[in-house]
């Protein structure tokens, strides 16, 4: 995990804390996935043992600012084009079989549900749960191009999106129309993306003692449904400490459930096992611990409270 630590000791809190979240946390983000996606698609090749490493190291980046759900991510959808997840219905799947008979170009992928694109779409061609009803690879290379063009898009996107959050209560500034709005807005991502992890990334598979759905969980197939919960955890705490580095007791938390997720079995379908399921649980409850020690520490320290945000109500 290529996770830095920002320590920046600045004048005006909420001002240039936001400035460092902009400078020192997404757009190198944005970037470094940027370039991961589109080495993804630079490989001249549809095996899959050759993909999948590079397929790992793209869904790494991502995961350093999926929580980052504001702005470009918004635009057209594309946080979902890059990582529509939970799929309850199985929209995807049922998508890419009729794209595999008639596959589309990269430039008509992006005219395709979300469902059928990004990271997931990308596993389920690389990691198939059964055999493909024919060859995969127009679609993967469709799907690996549009990826990249997305991951493009997004990093070009917080260059005028971070002006305007540098930019916030300017007079000619039409998003953040006070100096805090975007400081708030960053402070919703991190409380939001904490939530999520608890109720999605752990608590899907987690479901209940009697009966854990390891299947439930995200990135089941590739198998790195704990990296992802270790790798979103280490993202969030960047985005804490970045926000707020003087911060001890929201760093203490930060630093207890990472290491209880970096003592946890990387095998997801170990929680069939009631000690397994039972550390997964303890997490969770770390996690939501940290989001409220995130609540009582950071808020009152920036100024502001909660606001609304694009995940809320899913």
């Amino acid at each position: 995990m290529r996770v830095a630590l920002l320590a920046l000791l600045l004048a005006t809190p909420a001002l240039a804390d936001t400035a460092a979240v902009v400078t020192d946390h997404a757009r190198p983000g944005f970037a470094a996935f940027a370039e991961a996606a589109q080495s993804l698609a630079d490989l001249d090749t549809c095996d899959p043992a050759t993909l999948r490493p590079a397929f790992h190291a793209a869904y790494d980046a991502w995961m350093a600012v999926d929580h980052l759900r504001l702005g470009p991510a918004e635009e057209d959808g594309r946080g979902l084009a890059v990582l529509f997840w939970p799929d309850p219905k199985g929209a995807g799947w049922k998508a890419q079989r009729a794209l595999l008979a008639a596959p589309p170009t990269a430039e008509a992928m992006a005219q395709q549900s979300v469902a059928a694109r990004g990271l997931p779409a990308l596993e389920r061609l690389l990691y198939p749960a059964e055999t493909l009803p024919t060859d995969p690879c127009p679609l993967i290379r469709a799907t690996a191009d549009d990826l990249a063009a997305t991951a493009s898009r997004l990093a070009a996107d917080w260059g005028p999106f971070g002006a305007l959050m540098l930019g916030a209560g300017a007079p000619d500034n039409p998003r953040f129309l006070k100096p805090d709005e975007a400081t708030q807005a960053l402070f919703t991502q991190l409380a939001t993306g904490l939530e999520a992890l608890a109720d999605r990334r752990i608590g899907r598979p987690l479901a209940s003692l009697d009966k854990p759905r390891p299947d439930l969980a995200e990135a089941h197939a590739s198998g790195r449904s704990i990296r992802n919960i270790a790798l979103s955890l280490a993202a969030l705490k960047q985005l804490a400490l970045t926000l707020n580095p003087d911060s001890p007791r929201s760093l203490a938390a930060f630093d207890q459930a990472l290491a209880l997720a970096q003592g946890l079995d990387p095998d997801i379908d170990r929680i069939a096992d009631p000690q397994a399921w039972l550390k997964l649980e303890i997490l969770q409850q770390a996690v939501r611990q940290t989001r409220d020690t995130v609540l009582a520490e950071l808020g009152p320290a920036l100024g502001v409270e909660l606001g609304f945000n694009a995940q809320d109500g899913d």
